[in-house]
């Protein structure tokens, strides 16, 4: 059903791979960290049978290309791949589109559609508030779960050494262990994410995070005081046992930064909604993107 692709991008030293199968109007799906577009398995060939399905690894992750950062960070920006992201899908043939994003996905999918609010027509957003909302009020219990973020944005090459041999036990620790509402995935699932986490793929997660916590929030900041909002139809999902639902009330978050939320559904799950509950994850966004 689906149909492997590698796409050049306007950054002459980025690729994006993924898969595209299905028929129907166009849904682009963008993983997590530290996941990549298999995060989707699950519920990619229900959603296919009325989509045309788009899943992609997002720069730096998966088989996708894995850039040196530099110093600003820019390469990982949520900015610069949300553009990517926007490019791959114009050469598959699709102007307009729809798109769910989980996690480091979902704030790709957010800045995408501030960004390129003539491209997106709809789009879902799994287990975030978004950046600007998460700094804007860190608690002590929220910076323990979140230790990641605060870790991984050390200057180079802080993180990408301590953690260098030790990809193994920090994968199977993110995905299983490591914070609230972890789980869920099958012990493949788990061999397949650290297959995936190279020294070059915790440089680019590192790059990442770096970004987030330098430009990426000073322009969701810059967006937020001048009042812009994504105008697009907007869907929210989280899960109950989530550090997202411990310490943020999406509720009350997501109308500061959405003009238009047609759904805030709160999912009987942790920070996984896709592997711990696919059948609801699924109904939500089929429903929402028909």
């Amino acid at each position: 059903m689906f149909e492997s692709f590698s796409l050049a991008t306007s950054d002459p030293q980025v690729h994006i791979v993924g898969r595209v199968g299905g028929k129907g109007p166009p849904l682009l799906l963008l993983h997590g960290n530290p996941l990549t577009h298999r995060s989707w398995d699950r519920i990619a060939p229900r959603l296919a049978e009325s989509f045309t399905v788009v899943a992609t690894d997002l720069r730096g992750y998966g088989a996708s290309a894995k850039p040196e950062g530099g110093g600003d960070h820019a390469a990982y920006s949520f900015r610069r791949m949300a553009q990517d992201q926007v490019e791959v899908m114009a050469q598959l043939g699709f102007d307009t589109f729809r798109v769910a994003g989980h996690d480091r996905g979902a704030r790709t999918a957010l800045r995408m559609a501030l960004d390129h609010p003539g491209k997106v027509r709809k789009a879902a957003f799994l287990e975030i508030v978004p950046t600007h909302c998460v700094a804007r009020d860190i608690s002590w219990q929220l910076a323990i779960d979140l230790y990641h973020w605060w870790f991984m944005a050390q200057p180079f090459p802080f993180p990408e050494q301590l953690l260098k041999g030790n990809e193994a036990f920090y994968i199977r620790s993110k995905l299983m262990s490591q914070g609230p509402g972890k789980g869920g995935f099958t012990e493949a699932e788990v061999q397949r994410y650290v297959q995936a986490c190279t020294p070059e793929n915790i440089h680019a997660v590192c790059e990442d995070y770096r970004a987030a916590a330098t430009i990426d929030l000073a322009m969701d900041t810059a967006d937020f005081e001048a009042g812009r909002q994504v105008e697009c139809p907007v869907v929210v999902l989280w899960g109950t046992r989530s550090h997202t639902a411990q310490h943020h009330d999406p509720r009350a978050e997501w109308p500061r930064y959405c003009a238009d939320i047609v759904g805030m559904h709160a999912l009987d799950c942790g920070h996984y909604p896709v592997e711990q509950a696919p059948d609801e994850t699924y109904r939500l966004l089929a429903d929402f993107f028909r």
